[in-house]
């Protein structure tokens, strides 16, 4: 299967857009580093939660590099979620000079 996927730059402007942002990583990556706003569900844990993901719209999946949030996407088309790739994932987003957030989440 190929996997949808778009840049840093695209996700940005899609995210300021309203579309939901899924994080893939483990939660001491997502503490570590993360791009606001996200929702973080582990992929190891996504086949037991995908009641979890939002299905209206668009949703946009992000892990370190992009390796675990391309399988992701994967799953989550397979299930009926129009799910896109961030290219390069974090490291690329905080690469790009855009802002994360550290530390628990706060929502």
């Amino acid at each position: 299967m190929t996997v949808p996927e778009i840049s840093v730059d695209e996700a940005a402007h899609r995210l300021e857009q309203g579309t939901k942002l899924l994080d893939v990583r483990q939660p001491d990556e997502y503490i570590t580093a993360r791009v606001p706003g996200g929702q973080l569900l582990p992929l190891h844990e996504l086949p037991a939660r995908l009641a979890e993901v939002p299905t209206e719209g668009e949703v946009l999946v992000i892990c370190r590099s992009g390796a675990r949030s391309g399988k992701a996407v994967e799953i989550l088309i397979q299930h009926g979620v129009s799910a896109v790739n961030i290219a390069g994932g974090t490291n690329a987003w905080a690469a790009s000079g855009r802002p994360t957030a550290s530390g628990p989440d706060a929502g």
